[in-house]
C-alpha cells in the first residue's frame, strides 16, 4: 500500500465487522510475494479466514513457500460485492509464516469443514503440503459511496484482540464508513 502514514488509523468495531463481513464472504484472494530476485509473484489461491487471519495451503516445493520463507512481508488482495458504504475490497499487508503445530492445523481442518464441508481438497496432512498464516499489519479497505470508491488504511495491531467481542449479522449493512 503506498498510503502516507498520517492517513492510517487505528481500526474500529464497525470497520472490523465489515471487513470481517468481506473476509468470510469469499474465498479467493491474491496473494503477492518477493520472489528472491526482487520481482513479485501474485498468485490467486483459496484461503480460510478465522477473524482478520488469513490461511492457505500450499505445496512444499512451491515458489510461494520459498518466497515466504526468505521474506515473511506479503501482500493480499480479496475483492466482493456488498451494498452502498461496505467494503467491497481489502488490501492486506502482512507477515506469513508456516502453522506447524499440529493441534493448529487440527483446528483450521475443523474450521473449514463446519463452514464449507462441501471443500474436502483443503483438509491439509502430510509432508506435501504446508499451511501458511497470514497476520496483518495494516488492511486498507474500500466501500462505495454515492458510486464512488473511498478508502480508508487501518492500522491493526493484534489481530485477535481487535475481533474480540465484534460481531456482524451476515444478512444485515456492515457499513465501513
Amino acid at each position: 500500500m503506498t498510503t502516507a502514514a498520517s492517513s492510517v488509523i487505528p481500526i474500529h468495531g464497525a470497520a472490523v465487522a465489515a471487513i470481517l463481513k468481506l473476509l468470510d464472504g469469499q474465498r479467493l484472494m491474491t496473494l503477492a510475494s518477493n520472489r528472491a530476485d526482487g520481482r513479485p509473484q501474485a498468485s490467486t489461491l483459496g484461503y480460510l479466514n478465522d477473524g482478520l487471519n488469513l490461511y492457505f495451503v500450499t505445496a512444499r516445493d512451491s515458489e510461494k513457500l520459498r518466497n515466504i520463507t526468505a521474506d515473511p512481508r506479503v501482500g493480499v488482495a480479496i475483492r466482493g460485492v456488498a451494498g452502498e458504504g461496505e467494503a467491497v475490497g481489502v488490501s492486506i499487508d502482512g507477515q506469513a509464516e508456516e502453522v506447524t503445530d499440529g493441534d493448529e492445523v487440527q483446528r483450521l481442518n475443523d474450521l473449514i469443514m463446519k463452514r464449507s464441508p462441501e471443500i474436502s481438497p483443503w483438509a491439509p496432512g502430510g509432508d506435501s503440503v504446508a499451511v501458511v498464516k497470514v497476520i496483518p499489519d495494516q488492511v486498507e479497505a474500500v466501500a462505495v459511496i454515492d458510486g464512488r470508491s473511498r478508502a480508508q488504511t487501518f492500522s491493526i495491531g493484534d489481530p485477535d484482540r481487535v475481533v474480540h467481542g465484534v460481531s456482524y449479522e451476515p444478512s444485515a449493512v456492515a457499513r465501513l464508513f
